[in-house]
């Protein structure tokens, strides 16, 4: 199988196929793929974060298909919109089936997608495969080396961290809630359901981390109810705020390169 590595920085597979990419004056992207021989089956890997992002995907794809590839799949590690999943207030759009659905008007073999935020993206998915964000947190926590409590920032990360505390063999979870207010987004209430944390290495586990509010505020309460030193285990780093914001109140962060590339020397970034 060979492989359409659109993002020449994301490149997790060999045998990548050589092509030109570019963008019109007037805003289109467009591609050349310059290797003629290339298979039956092809692999296009790309890293979404712009509508211009998804432009190249789908215009890529079509390319293959006039050269008469049969069998395409695609992998999109951070799945867009996926925050995106339900209509909160009146005039919002359901972006994610947006999304949703220009990728299964392509009719890729398969899509894989790296730990989506919720069970919505996979179920609006066709030919979809997921990743699950476990070997993550394990080599995480290796990279700690010590016993950890894993804590869960709000209800509904509550179901995917169970399973990865039983994928670990058993290990603890300390369930924690907060308050957001769906027209403003602002946070509040924070709470944390265990009274004494017994200075134990808390590591928070979630899918995204945007600018990080969720987990600063979880932060104080975990250090109120004694905890130890502090982790945060997030799958896809936006970090729109700065990772500084964080590495002041965690001795550990952790993400994935599925949405960008970081240069932090307080950042750990394992490659997919």
């Amino acid at each position: 199988m060979k492989y359409l590595h659109l993002d020449p920085s994301f490149t997790p597979y060999g045998n990548s196929i050589e092509f030109d990419a570019f963008v019109f004056n007037g805003g289109e992207p467009h591609i050349k793929i310059k290797e003629q021989q290339i298979g039956n089956t092809v692999t296009i890997t790309h890293r979404i974060s712009s509508f211009n992002d998804m432009g190249l995907l789908l215009i890529a794809t079509d390319a293959l298909r006039r050269m008469g590839v049969r069998h395409i799949n695609a992998f999109i590690p951070y799945f867009p919109a996926a925050r995106q999943d339900r209509v909160m207030v009146a005039g919002e759009s359901l972006s994610v089936k947006v999304y949703a659905d220009m990728i299964n008007a392509q009719q890729y073999n398969q899509v894989t997608v790296f730990d989506p935020h919720s069970e919505v993206t996979p179920a609006l998915l066709n030919n979809v495969k997921v990743i699950h964000n476990y070997e993550f947190v394990k080599t995480c926590i290796g990279k700690i080396n010590e016993e950890v409590l894993l804590i869960s920032p709000d209800g509904g990360a509550l179901k995917k961290i169970y399973k990865v505390a039983e994928y670990l063999g058993g290990v603890e979870v300390i369930e924690c809630s907060k308050k957001r207010d769906v027209t403003t987004g602002q946070l509040s209430g924070f709470r944390v359901y265990e009274d004494d944390l017994k200075g134990k290495h808390c590591m928070i586990i979630d899918d995204i981390c945007d600018g990080g509010g969720t987990f600063l505020g979880l932060a104080e309460e975990l250090k109120a109810k004694n905890a130890g030193e502090l982790s945060l285990a997030v799958s896809h780093g936006i970090f729109s705020k700065g990772i500084e914001v964080l590495t002041d109140q965690f001795n550990y962060v952790f993400t994935t390169n599925s949405f960008k590339d970081f240069d932090h020397d307080k950042l750990y970034q394992f490659s997919l």
